[in-house]
């Protein structure tokens, strides 16, 4: 608080007249009084300096190391006005937001040895009124005269002290004290204190700035560099920092660094998200890549660099989409009574809360309608949390369930955690080790054991399992664990095979074009009469993967929006592939796998026709034969 000059002896009198009989004049700054009446109260002696509340010097020392960053930085300002000081014999305290004194700038001719005030605390309730305590109380500079403090050997200076705040609250408090009574420039003082308040408070603010840029600058799976005009890393990240190896120039660690858009940057001009080689002589970074040039006015005084692994970018999206459903119940089309009979049965379970077992060969969408049931469930606002069964170790599985401590020995949440409230979706379950079965039916039903202690953390979790397999003769030969598989059994939903909805195939197809037409932004592209014919006349093993597969093949090879008969590469099995060749028996499977046509026959076994007739003969089927069973 800004305030005109005081007489000091009608200050003195005010005070020779409180502390004799008690009296308030109200000519006494109503502040100064209120915390007079307190100290009287706390019965604080008032003519010399009370036993202080001090820390020990190793607690100093401690205390100075914890707020180093602003010490350092108030010396600043204290070394750019040192000659103010000296000029009007003025100290200056820094005191922390408990009342502790951190560090004194003093004067040699200070009445005080440093070592004296340093670590002293000096809050109200330990020397009584002063402009520390009342600047504290009311959040507010406080200019306070001599006679106005409490301590009687205090009132030969003035003192005037200023909070440091930040986002609120007080986090330091500077106050400058004079050491003698001559007259004090009362606005050079308030002027000085009150643009050093200012400079520190925009440094706090900085320093929690620039703490969480970097928190989350080290948290991002990317790599940032910035470098100044001469191309010194002036700042890089956690992961820059891996990269680096101890080095301290890109160009000391990348053997291709001249081909990275860093000097472009550093000449005006940004590149944004290429695919760019990061080589090193321990391995090579395939990554996507941001350079920006820095610039301060008009000039460029240095560049940052992004680049994130795109392997990198791979597993961050796969992360994404792994915790939510991507497909409804209607993404899966058909117009067979088998199809919708499946989307029916589908629709009405989604709405319980049972567990379900999606059974049905490989490729016949037992994912996307494990993703549309828990979207049409009462869960899809919670987490779908996929487990993709393997050949992995016991190990690698049940860590994949149950969670695994980190290398600083931190807790990494398990599926199991991660699809509290939500579904957790076992695909391949057939392919869970026995022992693995039993732990994690073992936790659906009684909970989840809690690290280092005997409870357990009960789960509220929906499980559908996927399998391609008949569970219950594995589970009766012991190759499956019981109790998982009476867990799981709740709900059977048998997914037929793509030869048993043959009609589906159109409706399917021109599905999967229109999804592909609208994932890469081009026109809709159909099928001639003569290709669909192809592909109905197939028996597709694979399922609607394998039409899937089939359906992109041809729609990134035709440039136009027609897919002919001969687009179409149909899959044919490895198998006969290689054998065809030298067994007459094969190659019959095949040709029928084909429909007896030699045409389709050829796009199939990627040979020419001429090539096909001269097995027919070799297998003595003859082209009469061949033309024959191409007729029919």
């Amino acid at each position: 608080m800004i305030r005109e000059k005081r007489n000091k002896e009608k200050l003195t009198a005010y005070y020779n007249k409180f502390m004799d009989e008690g009296i308030l004049d109200p000519n006494v700054h109503p502040w100064v009084a209120e915390s007079w009446q307190r100290c009287r109260n706390m019965r604080i002696p008032h003519e010399t300096m009370p036993k202080m509340n001090r820390l020990t010097n190793e607690q100093l020392i401690e205390h100075q190391k914890e707020h180093i960053q602003v010490v350092e930085y108030v010396d600043g300002l204290y070394e750019q006005n040192k000659q103010h000081f000296n000029t009007h014999n003025l100290s200056m305290l820094l005191i922390d937001e408990n009342g502790y004194v951190i560090k004194n700038y003093a004067m040699p001719f200070f009445q005080r040895a440093i070592d004296d005030i340093q670590g002293i605390r000096v809050l109200e309730s330990d020397v009584g009124t002063s402009s520390i305590s009342v600047a504290r109380e009311h959040n507010v500079p406080f200019l306070m005269f001599g006679p106005e403090m409490w301590i009687r050997e205090s009132h030969n200076g003035d003192a005037c002290s200023a909070p440091i705040c930040v986002q609120g609250k007080i986090r330091y408090i500077l106050s400058f004290c004079s050491v003698d009574q001559n007259e004090l420039p009362y606005d050079l003082l308030l002027s000085l204190l009150l643009t050093m308040k200012y400079s520190v408070e925009r440094y706090l603010e900085m320093l929690i700035s620039q703490s969480v840029q970097r928190m989350v600058l080290d948290e991002m799976p990317v790599s940032v560099f910035w470098l100044n005009r001469d191309e010194k890393i002036q700042y890089c990240n956690e992961n820059g920092r891996r990269r680096l190896d101890g080095k301290t120039s890109l160009a000391d660690v990348f053997l291709n660094y001249e081909h990275i858009p860093v000097r472009r940057a550093l000449s005006g001009k940004p590149s944004y998200r290429r695919e760019i080689t990061w080589i090193t002589q321990e391995r090579t970074y395939e990554d996507v890549t941001t350079t920006l040039p820095v610039r301060i006015g008009d000039s460029v005084d240095g560049a940052v660099i992004l680049s994130m692994s795109i392997e990198d970018l791979k597993t961050t999206i796969a992360h994404a989409t792994g915790y939510s459903s991507r497909y409804s119940l209607y993404s899966m089309v058909g117009d067979t009574a088998e199809f919708l009979s499946l989307q029916h049965k589908a629709t009405r379970i989604a709405r319980l809360d049972n567990n379900i077992l999606l059974q049905g060969e490989p490729g016949t969408g037992k994912q996307r309608l494990a993703h549309g049931i828990h979207q049409a469930s009462p869960r899809a606002a919670a987490p779908l949390i996929v487990v993709k069964c393997s050949d992995e170790s016991v190990d690698t599985m049940e860590e994949e369930f149950f969670g695994r401590t980190d290398g600083d020995g931190l807790p990494c949440a398990g599926k199991l955690e991660l699809a509290m409230g939500g579904t957790l979706f076992i695909d391949e379950v057939e392919k869970m080790p026995v022992e693995l079965g039993d732990r994690v039916a073992d936790a659906l039903q009684n909970g989840l054991p809690v690290r280092g202690s005997a409870e357990r953390k009960k789960l509220n979790i929906r499980v559908i399992a996927a399998c391609d397999s008949n569970l219950k003769r594995l589970a009766d030969k012991g190759l499956f664990s019981h109790s998982l598989f009476d867990l799981v059994l709740g709900t059977v939903v048998r997914i037929p095979p793509l030869r048993e909805r043959v009609k589906d195939i159109a409706v399917l197809t021109n599905h999967i074009l229109a999804e592909m037409s609208a994932q890469y932004n081009v026109p809709q592209k159909r099928l001639t009469p003569d290709a669909l014919q192809v592909l109905t006349g197939y028996s597709w093993p694979g399922n609607i993967k394998q039409l899937q597969g089939v359906i992109e093949r041809a729609f990134f090879h035709v440039p136009g929006s027609i897919i002919e008969e001969e687009d179409i590469k149909m899959p044919v099995d490895r198998t006969m592939e290689r054998s065809w060749k030298y067994d007459k028996d094969s190659f019959i499977s095949v040709w029928k796998a084909a429909g007896g046509n030699i045409s389709r026959l050829a796009t199939m076994l990627d040979v020419s026709r001429v090539t096909l007739y001269r097995y027919l003969k070799k297998y003595e089927l003859g082209p009469e034969q061949g033309r024959e069973k191409k007729g029919k």
